[in-house]
């Protein structure tokens, strides 16, 4: 077998360069030119470099030769994957620029949103989703959320009125409206220990609120009475990139959670302000898949949250769990001297959804989906 690269660049002659005789080598060499390569050059290349070790043995040479072409074979691969449908919180954050991001609140454009829509068809687009999902991975695991879609409408029908959530109820999951500490011990407990660094950030926004202006980024809710703020990291799965930089250590803080949602449009984090006087009406969150994370940074008294009928109170330094899906609200009786309730809310997974679920369910959720 006799390679013989292109014309060669320097001005004198040599002989073209031939395979060693040993049986190993020949075969490499074999095995290398049976590859049908598409990356323009890569034979020239290839060529260029044994006739520039002529002198080295050859089987250090066809080694050489064997490991750049895997790695050429591997970076062409690479680049030609498909992305996953769904990104992680920081490529969301990088995306979200142009995606209509105003006052710190993502405003959904699309009609079919599967977060913002409640129409007959939403079932077929959360089962067209799963068959997606299935046809790309695997359809292991699926059992129960497959069973949670075919069956949505009698689950949300026939679930009694202390829990009933508005867009996806996944079966089988245990139910309690307060879950304990332990439900997610290492994102709890890193919360708490990070209470003084998401507190001086809530406190240096805080300063810029006034009497006559709401300060950029922040969003007003609608309340029977009083006033309920909201500052939004991540709203809906997307992250507001200028509410980001403005609590660096806060957002750096959500990448070392594991168990937050931060892939799908029921992953909120946000800081959650309420004057005094002000009550929040009762209502009930979108799904039963996540509970919610309430890390009180300012607690008055005569301040309480009800869920499920069962109220309880915040603490400073501690980190309050919750499943939304069940009938709540919130209310802070304090005299104006009281000061403000402020929270940090972040939205985890539920501690009975599986990783295999999780997985499906960032993609059949995904923003903008």
């Amino acid at each position: 077998m006799v390679w013989v690269p292109l014309r060669p660049t320097r001005t004198d002659h040599r002989a073209p360069l031939r395979a060693p005789t040993h049986c190993g080598t020949t075969m490499s060499l074999e095995w290398l030119m049976g590859w049908s390569w598409s990356l323009d050059g890569l034979r020239d290349f290839i060529a260029t470099g044994i006739q520039s070790f002529r002198d080295c043995d050859a089987t250090a040479l066809a080694a050489v030769a064997c490991f750049l072409v895997l790695f050429v074979w591997y970076c062409y691969h690479v680049g030609r994957e498909q992305p996953r449908a769904y990104a992680t919180v920081n490529a969301l954050m990088q995306s979200a620029e142009a995606n209509g991001v105003q006052n710190g609140y993502v405003y959904c454009h699309s009609p079919e949103c599967v977060r913002c829509t409640h129409h007959d068809g939403l079932n077929q687009k959360l089962y067209h989703n799963l068959q997606e999902y299935a046809k790309r991975y695997s359809w292991s695991g699926m059992g129960r959320i497959h069973k949670g879609i075919r069956e949505q409408g009698r689950y949300l029908n026939s679930r009694p009125s202390i829990q009933k959530p508005e867009v996806f109820f996944l079966p089988d999951l245990p139910t309690t409206p307060y879950f304990s500490r332990d439900a997610q011990k290492h994102d709890v407990e890193l919360l708490e220990r990070n209470f003084q660094t998401i507190l001086c950030e809530f406190e240096t926004l805080y300063k810029a609120f006034s009497n006559c202006s709401l300060p950029q980024g922040w969003k007003m809710n609608s309340t029977p009475s009083g006033e309920w703020f909201t500052f939004y990291l991540v709203n809906q799965g997307m992250c507001v990139p200028r509410n980001c930089r403005r609590c660096p250590r806060t957002y750096r803080l959500l990448g070392s959670l594991r168990t937050c949602i931060g892939n799908n449009v029921f992953g909120n984090a946000c800081i959650s302000v309420l004057s005094p006087g002000t009550v929040i009406a009762e209502h009930y969150g979108p799904t039963n898949i996540r509970i919610r994370c309430h890390l009180g940074l300012k607690t008055p008294s005569n301040c309480e949250l009800v869920v499920g009928g069962e109220p309880q109170c915040w603490a400073e330094g501690r980190c309050l769990l919750f499943d939304d899906s069940f009938l709540h609200t919130a209310f802070h009786e304090g005299a104006p001297e009281d000061g403000p309730r402020v929270v940090f809310m972040v939205d985890l997974w539920h501690p009975n959804v599986a990783a295999a679920e999780r997985q499906a369910l960032d993609f059949i959720f995904a923003p903008g989906r």
